[in-house]
């Protein structure tokens, strides 16, 4: 028996039972003709700064939605589903996205950073943003996707990190069956350059590509390339994210921490003002006490979960994921915890990126070829082992659960692997080249309108409006009494909070 069968037999049923995950899923608001919402967020959905399902990310014009923890995909997808209603129900004639890709945006300037109110928190959260925009502009801010948590009981902060390191190795895997970004509005690189070929009225795409927001014209930076943080240990993640946060870096201090009229520009001059400044496919998350700093939790009390960050909104589904997409995934992250994991290297770290930037833009073709130990492989292969190892994890959790819906779902993946056809990319390509939709805007704008009457047509009960207004009216008052309390300056309080110190043990 090998040590991977053995340890999957050493995951007790009540440990696979409390398996949890949560979801948190960023949309754009748009006006029923698919252009971008530039009103402030909607009060009817309560405070941004501390409502805790409905949220900003980005812009004002980018809602973000949060469900609670959960032992099954079945009630965490339920929870997004009832949060969607309760926002279309308050969201009069706007719509949600569906696409990661945003639709046809104003120029930079026209585009809301979200705004959180007078307390010194809610201050340094738009300030935060304001410095993404410089940083790295606001267009690639406007992209959304979704974040999936997740944690099983009785894992050491080294058992994530070795969950980590294979999560990274394999990655490539829910970019190829999941991604659903594979072409975008022009307007989205305006003034950029790009290799994107032209498909329909105003519409830019790869012919093999899964996830362009996964790629370098996603969520980039080639400020944050000199980071190169290693996976290996607690400690070598976080010293990457200290030396990041704390040395200045030379663009971001000609810029300032304000402007000549006193406006701030950005929270800190360092590579990254905040740890969430920090892109990638997967984090170690431990959850943070009120205004303790996310790599300061990390030290002290270790690694508590993942969040899965390479999932894209399938425009296909009315919140973006189903049940079927949560399986998968805990199969996957099973599997990345089960296999052994060895260091990563800054070679292989290498490897790594250029994995994740092909497979973001040519991920279908059949010949591709990736890196794996400094050698090649096919991609579709690798794909089909680590498919071919998962079955026994989807048998043992369909045993635990009573059901046959793990390897239900791993054999619906299978089917896109040998279909590619049907992959999400795939679709999205096809809809658009058949006719079916002129334009990428217009195809998602089609299935923005098909969500949101699914989503209204659904049942929705006077306790959960209840819940919503109850919602809203604390969020509004838990902002006062924020707002209230505050006794510092701004800059005393942004000074105190990006101080070094704040970061150790």
């Amino acid at each position: 028996m090998t040590q991977f069968a053995n340890r999957l037999t050493a995951l007790t049923a009540s440990r696979l039972l409390a398996m949890s995950r949560g979801i948190e899923k960023e949309s754009l608001r748009v006006l029923p003709d698919g252009a971008l919402a530039l009103t402030p967020h909607p009060a009817l959905l309560g405070s941004a700064l501390t409502h805790p399902q409905i949220t900003t990310d980005y812009s004002e014009s980018q809602v973000e939605l949060i469900t609670g923890v959960h032992p099954t995909p079945e009630g965490c997808i339920n929870e997004l589903t009832q949060i969607h209603q309760s926002v279309y129900h308050h969201l009069g004639e706007e719509m949600l996205w569906v696409s990661s890709m945003p639709c046809t945006l104003p120029p930079d300037e026209a585009i809301p950073i979200g705004r959180y109110g007078s307390s010194n928190i809610g201050q340094a959260k738009s300030v935060y943003r304001m410095g993404l925009g410089f940083r790295y502009g606001k267009r690639m801010q406007t992209i959304s996707g979704i974040h999936y948590n997740w944690s099983l009981p009785g894992l050491l902060t080294d058992d994530y990190f070795s969950l980590i390191r294979n999560f990274r190795r394999q990655v490539f895997l829910l970019m190829l069956l999941l991604g659903a970004s594979p072409a975008v509005c022009t307007s989205f690189v305006a003034g950029r350059e790009h290799r994107l070929l032209p498909l329909g009225n105003g519409t830019l795409a790869l012919p093999y590509a899964t996830s362009l927001r996964m790629g370098n014209l996603g969520y980039q930076s080639q400020a944050q390339e000199g980071i190169a943080a290693s996976f290996n240990s607690l400690s070598s993640y976080a010293d990457s994210l200290h030396e990041a946060l704390t040395q200045p870096y030379h663009a971001y201090e000609k810029l300032g921490i304000q402007n000549p009229d006193g406006d701030y520009n950005q929270l800190a001059t360092t590579l990254l003002q905040i740890e969430n400044e920090y892109y990638g496919t997967i984090r170690p998350k431990q959850t943070i006490l009120r205004g303790e700093r996310p790599l300061h939790a990390l030290r002290e009390r270790g690694v508590q979960y993942v969040e899965v960050r390479c999932l894209d909104l399938n425009p296909f589904l009315s919140v973006g994921i189903d049940t079927t997409i949560a399986r998968f995934i805990d199969i996957f992250l099973l599997h990345c915890l089960l296999s052994d994991s060895r260091s990563d290297s800054p070679d292989e770290l290498s490897e790594l990126s250029y994995n994740q930037q092909v497979v973001a833009n040519q991920g279908r073709d059949p010949r591709l070829q990736l890196k794996r130990n400094g050698n090649a492989v096919n991609a579709w292969e690798w794909a089909d082992e680590i498919l071919t190892q998962s079955a026994p994890i989807a048998a043992r959790l369909d045993d635990v659960f009573s059901s046959n819906t793990y390897s239900t779902a791993l054999t619906d993946m299978r089917h896109r692997l040998i279909h590619p056809e049907t992959l999400p990319s795939a679709q999205v390509l096809s809809t658009i080249q058949s006719g079916q939709a002129t334009s990428h805007n217009q195809f998602v704008l089609a299935q923005s309108i098909a969500a949101r009457q699914a989503l209204l047509a659904m049942a929705y009960p006077e306790t959960q409006r209840h819940h919503h207004l109850a919602c809203v009216a604390q969020s509004i008052a838990d902002q006062t009494a924020i707002e209230a309390a505050d006794t510092m300056s701004f800059e005393a309080f942004r000074a105190h909070y990006v101080a070094p110190d704040r970061l150790l043990v």
